[in-house]
C-alpha cells in the first residue's frame, strides 16, 4: 500500500470526524449519522495502516482519533451504586465459583501440606533445635509467650489494619504472579503453609497445640480461604496462559485477567473482614468456643455466598468479566 496516496485519499475523512469531535453544540441527526460512518471508517483505515504500512506518527493520530470517536458513539458511563452491587452478588461471587475447581484443590493439598510439616517437625526435636535455641523456643511456646501475645501487642484497630494490609497484598500476588507460568503462586504458598506447620509442630511438641488452633481458627479459616482462592485463581491464570483452550490465548488472558482484577478487590473485602476478627476477635476475652464460633460462622457465610449467590450467577452466565458493553471493541479489519 502506498500509504502517501492513502493519506491524501482520507485525510479529508478524519479532519472532518475531528471537527465533528470538537463541536461545542449538539450535534443534529444527520451529524450523528455521519459521526458514526465516520468513526467505522476510520477505524477501518487505521487497522489497514497498522497490518499494511504502519507508521508511528499516522498511527498514534489515528488511534487518538478513534478512541474519541469510540467514547462520543457510546456515551460515557459512570460507575453507580447499582454496578458495585452487581459486582458482590453477581460478578464477584460468581468468578469465585468458576474458579473452585482450582481453589478447593489448592486448599486440601495445603492443609494437607501444613499438617506433614506440623507432624515432621512436631515429632523430631533435631528439626525443632535447627529452627532456634531451646531457650528461644521456650519463649515463642510457654503459656503468655509469643504465639499467644502477637495477637494482642498492639491496639487492635491498628493491628487488623496492618494484618489487612499485608493479607490483601499476599492476595494481590498471587492474582497477579499467576500469569507467570504459576510458579511464583506456589511458591508464595508453600511460605504460608510453611509459617503455619512451623506453628502447629512447636506448639504441639509443647503440648499446646489446642491453645495454638484457638487462636489461629477464628481468623484463619477465612483468611487461608481467601489466599486458597487467590492462589487458585492465579494458577488458574497461569494455566490459561499455557491452555488457552478454544480461545486466543489474547483473548482468553484478557477475559480471565480482568476476572482476576475484580477478585481482588472482592477478596480485599473478604480479607478485611478476617483482619477485623484476628484484631478484635482472637486476642478478645472471649471464650475459645465463642472466638471459634465466630470463625466458623464467618467461614460458612463465605462459602454459602459463593455457593449459592455465585453458583446461580454462574448458571446465568455470569463470568466475572466485565460486561460485554465496557470490554474492548473489535476493530474491524474489512474495507
Amino acid at each position: 500500500m502506498d500509504l502517501d496516496v492513502f493519506v491524501s485519499a482520507h485525510r479529508a475523512e478524519w479532519d472532518r470526524l475531528d471537527t465533528l469531535l470538537r463541536r461545542q453544540r449538539r450535534l443534529t441527526g444527520p451529524e450523528v449519522d455521519e459521526l458514526v460512518v465516520l468513526y467505522q471508517r476510520t477505524a477501518t483505515h487505521l487497522s489497514l495502516i497498522q497490518s499494511s504500512a504502519p507508521d508511528p506518527q499516522l498511527t498514534g493520530r489515528l488511534t487518538q482519533l478513534v478512541a474519541r470517536a469510540r467514547s462520543a458513539v457510546t456515551g460515557a458511563r459512570r460507575a453507580s451504586w447499582r454496578d458495585a452491587t452487581r459486582f458482590l452478588t453477581h460478578g464477584f461471587p460468581a468468578a469465585v465459583y468458576r474458579s473452585r475447581h482450582w481453589w478447593v484443590p489448592t486448599a486440601l493439598l495445603s492443609i494437607a501440606l501444613a499438617a506433614v510439616i506440623g507432624w515432621w517437625i512436631g515429632t523430631h526435636p533435631e528439626v525443632q533445635s535447627s529452627i532456634a535455641a531451646p531457650s528461644e523456643l521456650r519463649d515463642l511456646t510457654r503459656p503468655g509467650g509469643e504465639y499467644e501475645t502477637y495477637y494482642s501487642s498492639h491496639p487492635a484497630a491498628s493491628f487488623a489494619a496492618q494484618v489487612w494490609t499485608n493479607n490483601a497484598q499476599a492476595a494481590a500476588m498471587c492474582l497477579v504472579l499467576g500469569a507467570f507460568l504459576c510458579l511464583p503462586v506456589i511458591w508464595i504458598l508453600f511460605q504460608n503453609m510453611l509459617n503455619l506447620g512451623v506453628g502447629i509442630g512447636l506448639m504441639s511438641s509443647a503440648d499446646r497445640l489446642d491453645t495454638f488452633l484457638g487462636l489461629v481458627i477464628p481468623h484463619g479459616l477465612l483468611e487461608l480461604t481467601a489466599v486458597f482462592v487467590a492462589a487458585g485463581t492465579g494458577l488458574r491464570l497461569g494455566w490459561t496462559l499455557i491452555a488457552p483452550g478454544p480461545r486466543t490465548r489474547r483473548t482468553a488472558m484478557a477475559e480471565e485477567g480482568r476476572a482476576a482484577l475484580g477478585m481482588a478487590i472482592g477478596l480485599a473485602l473478604v480479607l478485611l473482614i478476617s483482619g477485623a476478627i484476628e484484631g478484635f476477635v482472637t486476642p478478645s476475652g472471649l471464650p475459645t468456643w465463642a472466638r471459634i464460633g465466630i470463625g466458623i460462622a464467618a467461614e460458612a457465610a463465605f462459602l454459602v455466598y459463593v455457593y449459592v449467590l455465585g453458583g446461580r450467577a454462574a448458571r446465568e452466565g455470569e463470568t466475572g468479566d466485565v460486561e460485554e458493553h465496557e470490554r474492548s471493541a473489535t476493530v474491524p479489519t474489512a474495507a
